[in-house]
């Protein structure tokens, strides 16, 4: 099993610095035991022009078939001749990946302690490995190397070169070649030549998506074959699989919005619902309900979160909307409000934060089927519900075509979050790009932040508000986004209105204009108090 790397020097620069980024002398033969066999490193040719260094890996297959016991090819334990008579000792594969990470460790880490400014130049690099397994053939040796940069040789092996008619093997021999830094170019043959063998001689635990992860920073989150790499890398573990590509998002997700991953994944607490409610008090003109329990039973006051999922299915409702995006859905409570009613036939949930959809799938039930027992419909419900819902991890500020063509999105308690800047490219994903027929805006009123008790003063409901706005403000920023993208928009309180600072929390439901009466009013509505764009203009 063999490599070489190989670059060319420059008057200011010798080849030779080869040597101090793989941290091997070019004058020594150096040797290493790993747990398969023996990995030598030499250089052919060390001059100041040019200069290779050489990967040699032995394989012990007896050692591979005694530590591996039965996994992987070469291992399977019904056919015990393959375990000793097979491609491992010649082609390159997980072996050789593996001891590429132990035997260049620094290098793969972009470290050089004796001239720490290497790392991070870009050399021109060829790289040949004369027999590569690859299941795909050239064209996937093609679309996997070329995207990161390099120029592909994949020249097919024949089976036999005496019978030609035999046609090629599944084995190439490649040659890259391209300007890359050496640290980018092994994590690349790190992560790749697995894939392209598809299968590992060891077994694949979950701390092989960190290292996936670790090794392909920086460009897996951007390849256009990101799910076949994520998929074989991982040995077609469906479950590491999923983890990584969730991260993998997120992570691509942070680099556009040029944050952290931690700060875009910020999934709030599991009483997000209540959390406002609870931590500054319930207005003392809350309406009241009735307990339904024991006798006795006192009234209660009705969680505004309550109150607000009201006023946005009744919304909802008069729009005639079926099909139905909860943008910034967070951890499912109105998708589970949504769920209960049949006239919602498809829902999707919408939410950067993968810890949020993940306990909404958990809250919902959508990680498990519903039992099939008899005399019982419960599973069938359960079943019909994960039909109707889909989660899905997006940015709102990002266009995305998955998300055009509904009947109706929701923004419940959102925009608050999204620094004021980035408002426009809210505005033009949702309105400009989905262009629902109806848009439901759920937003605190800040005005009526001064009816909480035990809120201080000048404090927002929540710590990861970037603003809250007034009704004047909050109708001024509706009557504008209604008017750039061809909408007509009425504004309706949620909770009780105070006659002097309005109600806690305002919404604003958006309809295509083309879908409005004449009189300017939503014609599907039989709400009188609805103020729209045309009479607040008049």
């Amino acid at each position: 099993m063999f490599l070489t790397i190989t670059t060319t020097g420059t008057a200011q620069r010798p080849a030779t610095d080869l040597g101090f980024l793989l941290h091997k002398h070019p004058d020594k033969a150096q040797r290493f035991s790993t747990s398969y066999g023996t990995a030598h490193v030499l250089y052919p040719e060390a001059a100041a022009e040019r200069c290779t260094a050489a990967l040699l890996l032995e394989v012990d297959p007896v050692a591979l078939v005694r530590r591996g016991r039965g996994k992987g090819r070469g291992g399977a334990p019904d056919s015990a001749l393959a375990q000793y008579v097979n491609d491992r000792p010649y082609a390159a594969s997980s072996l050789l990946a593996v001891a590429l990470s132990a035997v260049f460790s620094s290098a793969l880490r972009g470290q050089c302690k004796a001239r720490p400014e290497l790392p991070e130049r870009a050399l021109p690099l060829r790289i040949e490995v004369p027999a590569l397994p690859a299941r795909g053939g050239a064209a996937l040796v093609e679309r996997l190397f070329a995207p990161l940069g390099w120029a592909v040789t994949a020249e097919p092996v024949a089976l036999d070169e005496e019978f030609p008619r035999w046609g090629d093997s599944r084995y190439v021999r490649l040659v890259l070649e391209g300007e890359l830094r050496l640290a980018d170019a092994l994590r690349h043959l790190y992560v790749l030549l697995p894939v392209l063998d598809d299968a590992k001689h060891y077994w694949v635990a979950p701390d092989e998506v960190d290292k996936l992860l670790r090794s392909g920073e920086g460009w897996l989150e951007r390849h256009p074959e990101q799910r076949l790499i994520t998929n074989r890398y991982l040995a077609r573990r469906w479950s590491l699989t999923r983890s990584a590509l969730e991260r993998l998002e997120l992570a691509r997700l942070a680099e556009a919005d040029d944050t952290e991953a931690e700060e875009i994944d910020n999934a709030v607490d599991s009483a997000v619902d209540s959390a406002v409610d609870s931590a500054v008090g319930e207005p003392a003109a809350e309406p009241l309900e009735e307990d339904d329990g024991e006798e006795g039973s006192e009234l209660r006051p009705v969680p505004l979160a309550v109150r607000r999922r009201e006023a946005i299915l009744d919304a909802l409702r008069g729009a005639g909307a079926a099909r139905v995006l909860d943008l910034g859905c967070g951890q499912g409570q109105l998708l589970g409000a949504l769920l209960k009613e049949a006239r919602f036939t498809e829902i999707v949930g919408v939410d950067v934060s993968m810890r949020a959809l993940n306990e909404a799938a958990r809250r919902l039930r959508l990680d498990r089927p519903g039992p099939d027992r008899p005399g019982s419909d419960t599973g069938s419900a359960e079943r019909q519900s994960s039909a109707r819902l889909k989660l899905t991890q997006g940015a709102l500020t990002y266009t995305d075509s998955r998300l055009a063509g509904y009947d109706a999105a929701v923004l419940s308690e959102v925009i608050e979050h999204v620094d004021p800047p980035r408002l426009p490219a809210l505005e033009h994903a949702v309105f400009g790009a989905a262009r629902p027929k109806a848009v439901v805006v759920t937003t605190p009123n800040v005005e009526y932040n001064v009816r909480w008790e035990t809120l201080p003063a000048g404090r927002m409901r929540h710590g990861d508000h970037r603003f809250e706005w007034t009704r004047e403000e909050f109708r001024a920023w509706a009557e504008q986004v209604a008017e750039r993208h061809g909408y007509a928009v009425e504004f309706r309180p949620v909770g009780p209105e105070d006659p002097e600072v309005g109600p806690p929390t305002q919404l604003a439901l958006f309809h295509l204009a083309a879908e409005s009466g004449d009189d300017g009013t939503d014609s599907r509505s039989g709400d009188t108090t609805a103020i729209t764009t045309k009479e607040a203009a008049a």
